[in-house]
């Protein structure tokens, strides 16, 4: 039973307006004795083009960290790095008891171990259909289907009403491994009464209905079976029921599985804990691969999305020390390209067709199908649900505004707008965004976590369009020239538009300006310095059309 005062809130703090970075808040109560749990803590890619020198982001918990003595625990709905994969780095902010399934449970701990100096994290393993009382919260586990065993949706119930967070979910009756969508579980609370549905809207721009795992399974048994020679199929390492129809397609037509790259091995030693690989043979590594005939052969490969050091990459280059490929071999690509990786992964296809490698993707053969919800099942989830209020969630713009008028369609009147950092009020009254939070993005620059704000991103980002000049200019007491100025270029093309040398052009602006500077001026070592970063930068425009950065040093001898 609610008090006076009470108020259930959702704060998104990653993952709606984009892609990954799923983190969210749910609050409950007065304004000043609000008690808060966190659902899942997720991580994305950064695009090298916008982001040089950057591999990986995350949300800003600027706000969740002001909570934290308010703050209960954080739920995760599955194991994908992009609900799990800020828990390393960002966990010790808020140091919170996670609760999650036990695939989840021990991928986040192997990761972990994975991670040299990772923090021990308070993990707590909730059991398949568990329930667990967080304060004003009471949170059912609700199995879903998704491409990770064990996806959950969330049912929060509070004294103000039951909020459905559905997590990644589609609907499939034959998953391979891993859990189905019950049509009964979701009707029941439907029944119960859904306040609000928070729900993924990652294909809502899609017709139908997905396809099951169980037919891109009997496909990828085709084509490993119709193969002459060497198959490498590559995946989301963490697919296991994927990886589970690849080994039984190769078992059936004799073939060994090799598993190549340390995100895969780190799932198969979970899905083998867990039995999600019971009945199946052995798993080999990568150093037999060299030992086996070439056709009797299936590797399973990471890097499907272009990662440049996974073993994909390695391969198309000729550069893995273990795994080669030959012409008339044949590579499936049993993923799609996440949004900004399909250059990368592009890249590595051209490579692998210029040596003469048959490639398959999803664009002519099922050989993967998402995990995420078309039209015909999301119309199937609010129909079952019936919820009072709908607040779309992961996708980016397209997809959000998508989703809210397909909610609409299916009866729902109150559809309310979220984006990171909205404060809405979902009880009492009608939903309404109360208020804006700090929100955004901080980075992962090599071992460090750097805010959006920092300079360095910026101005990485401009050294890459214009380089960099450094110049180091000897003067005495008198402001009298001490030899010839050290001139280094970096990032600038060697000759101008009309043949001129760039480094002469560059020389000369800074002996004519040094030359031109009055004694009293020379000795003023900060006004020379902007003097020739003046120079140079003009100068250097007028022969190639760029203005470099430029990097003066005036050293007194």
């Amino acid at each position: 039973m609610s008090n006076k005062g009470d108020e259930l809130i959702f704060v998104p703090l990653g993952g709606v307006g984009e892609i990954g970075m799923n983190a969210a808040l749910y609050g409950f109560g007065p304004p000043k004795h609000r008690k808060w749990i966190m659902v899942d803590l997720g991580m994305g890619f950064a695009s090298e083009e916008h982001m040089p020198g950057v591999d990986l982001m995350y949300p800003d918990l600027s706000f969740a960290e002001e909570q934290r003595d308010n703050l209960l625990g954080i739920l995760i709905t599955h194991g994908h790095e992009d609900h799990i994969g800020a828990i390393g780095e960002l966990w010790p902010k808020l140091k919170v008891p996670i609760y999650a399934t036990r695939f989840t449970k021990n991928l986040i701990e192997a990761r972990r171990l994975g991670e040299p100096g990772a923090p021990k994290v308070d993990m707590r393993e909730v059991p398949a259909d568990g329930r667990l009382d967080l304060g004003p919260f009471s949170i059912e586990y609700v199995p879903v289907a998704h491409s990770i065993p064990e996806a959950n949706a969330l049912a929060i119930r509070t004294p103000l009403g039951m909020v459905l967070h559905t997590g990644d979910w589609k609907l499939d009756d034959t998953p391979v491994a891993g859990n189905s969508t019950s049509e009964e579980t979701f009707t029941r609370l439907g029944e119960e009464g859904v306040l609000a549905l928070v729900c993924d809207s990652t294909n809502v721009t899609r017709e139908g209905r997905s396809p099951s795992e169980s037919e891109v399974a009997d496909h990828l048994a085709e084509l490993i079976r119709n193969s002459p020679h060497r198959v490498a199929v590559t995946t989301f390492a963490s697919n296991v029921a994927r990886m589970r129809a690849v080994c039984l397609a190769a078992q059936a037509c004799g073939r060994d599985v090799v598993a190549v790259g340390r995100a895969m091995d780190r799932v198969i030693d979970v899905a083998r804990e867990c039995g999600y690989l019971d009945g199946l043979p052995e798993i080999r590594g990568a150093e037999a691969y060299g030992y086996l005939p070439r056709e009797k052969v299936v590797a399973l490969l990471t890097g499907s999305q272009g990662e440049p050091r996974a073993a994909l990459a390695r391969v198309s280059r000729d550069e893995h020390p273990e795994i080669a490929l030959s012409p008339g071999d044949r590579v499936i690509f049993s993923s799609r390209a996440i949004p900004g990786n399909e250059r990368a992964v592009g890249a590595i296809i051209n490579d692998l067709i210029e040596a003469g490698i048959q490639v398959i993707t999803d664009r002519t053969e099922l050989v993967h199908v998402s995990g995420h919800p078309r039209r015909d099942e999301m119309a199937a989830m609010y129909r079952w649900t019936k919820p009072r209020i709908a607040v779309p969630v992961h996708g980016e713009a397209l997809h959000l505004a998508e989703h809210a008028t397909f909610a609409r369609k299916q009866g729902v009147d109150q559809v309310v707008k979220a984006r990171n950092g909205t404060l809405i009020r979902l009880a009492p009254g009608e939903p309404e965004i109360v208020t804006h939070v700090k929100s955004g993005r901080i980075y992962k620059d090599g071992n460090v976590l750097v805010d959006s704000n920092d300079r360095a991103i910026p101005e990485r980002r401009k050294l890459a369009f214009t380089g960099i000049v450094s110049v180091a200019i000897a003067l005495d007491r008198n402001g009298e020239v001490k030899g010839e100025p050290s001139i280094d270029l970096m990032g600038l093309p060697s000759y101008g538009r009309k043949g001129e040398v760039i480094i002469d052009v560059v020389g000369d602006a800074v002996e004519r300006t040094v030359n031109g500077l009055s004694r009293v001026k020379r000795r003023d070592s900060e006004a020379v310095e902007n003097a020739v970063d003046r120079a140079i930068r003009s100068a250097v425009n007028e022969v190639w059309g760029k203005k470099p950065a430029c990097h003066v040093m005036v050293v007194e001898v």
